[in-house]
């Protein structure tokens, strides 16, 4: 796949088949979508090319109430990558862009930059100041100027959304089915529910950041070493507690990890506000450094809460508990 800017991109192609969006978390409803796309483009001998941002527009219109992320750009990326996508554009959003109205973008970009042939989008799509482009306003912009434009249905899942941690559910469903959304997957995630976001991201949540030195007990205090990892603010992180997953590698490998996402309240100091979360990964069988390495942390099930335990022996039972139920989850599991 191919990665531009809309300024790299312009005149490179003659026609193409489009899609626009922030494609957080490139999840199932999104692979749908890029179905569809590659399927428009393969029937009119074009590419495929999706236009996206390089950070949420809500950030720039509303930053006090902008989502936390599923995915970094380069986790997006690869995800479209994967997906069989011929050409991405990243869009640098900012103030002006926010200001364009939805005709100078679908001009602009879509047109000028792209030649676009035909413009997939989802059916409740918006776009532009105002968000006042949609799908309505596109097939009229495209009896003008001469593009198709199909819009792609909500994507649904069946059966209901189990209860999060403390009976908080992690979305609405409709009639038994759920649908397929970044927003729901990312209350999911909040609630710490990674099994149930990663039926909806049709893989487990990931995060990753460097491996850094952190307190020094996992090893030392505790006989347990653990990779702790920077994951880069704004991206979603699971509900305080331990989880099941995997730890991704930059060379590759990956490993059977018991996680912690917490604030280590056994070793916490009275009357201290509470730090921020860590991502703290144990990799079961693993014997090695990894400090200054690359990461990614993918979070397969959780088992259950943080908590805090007044002798540092019970901790270390507790954890090893934690280690061999990983071990028969990730078994169980087969992810």
């Amino acid at each position: 796949m191919q990665v531009l800017t809309s300024e790299q991109a312009s005149g490179l192609v003659a026609g193409s088949a489009v899609t626009i969006g922030n494609y957080d978390g490139v999840h199932l409803g999104h692979r749908r979508l890029l179905a569809r796309l590659r399927a428009e483009a393969d029937s009119l001998g074009v590419p495929s090319a999706v236009v996206t941002f390089d950070q949420h527009p809500a950030t720039v219109i509303r930053p006090e109430s902008a989502p936390l992320l599923l995915t970094d750009t380069e986790q997006k990326l690869e995800l479209l990558a994967s997906c069989g996508v011929d050409l991405t554009v990243v869009v640098h959003f900012d103030a002006e862009r926010a200001d364009e109205s939805a005709e100078d973008f679908v001009d602009e970009v879509l047109l000028r930059a792209l030649g676009a042939k035909v413009i997939v989008v989802g059916e409740d799509f918006h776009f532009g100041h105002g968000r006042k482009g949609d799908v309505a306003l596109l097939r009229t912009l495209g009896a003008i100027w001469g593009f198709r434009v199909v819009g792609v249905a909500l994507a649904v899942v069946g059966g209901r959304e189990p209860d999060g941690p403390g009976g908080a559910r992690g979305g609405e469903t409709d009639g038994g089915v759920t649908a397929v959304s970044s927003t729901r997957i990312r209350a999911l995630v909040a609630a710490g529910d990674v099994a149930a976001a990663a039926r909806l991201l049709a893989r487990p949540h990931e995060v990753r950041g460097e491996v850094v030195h952190g307190s020094g007990r996992g090893g030392s205090q505790l006989g347990m070493p653990t990779a702790n990892v920077a994951v880069e603010e704004g991206i979603a992180l699971p509900a305080l507690g331990i989880y099941a997953g995997w730890c991704r590698r930059a060379d590759g490998s990956q490993h059977p990890a018991a996680i912690s996402v917490g604030i280590r309240p056994t070793f916490a100091e009275p009357h201290r506000a509470a730090p921020a979360p860590l991502v703290e990964a144990h990799l079961i069988g693993f014997d090695g450094e990894l400090y200054g390495e690359r990461a990614g942390i993918a979070f397969v099930e959780r088992l259950r809460d943080e908590r805090r335990f007044d002798r540092t022996e019970d901790l270390v039972a507790q954890m090893w508990a934690d280690v061999a139920e990983t071990r028969r989850v990730l078994d169980r599991s087969g992810v």
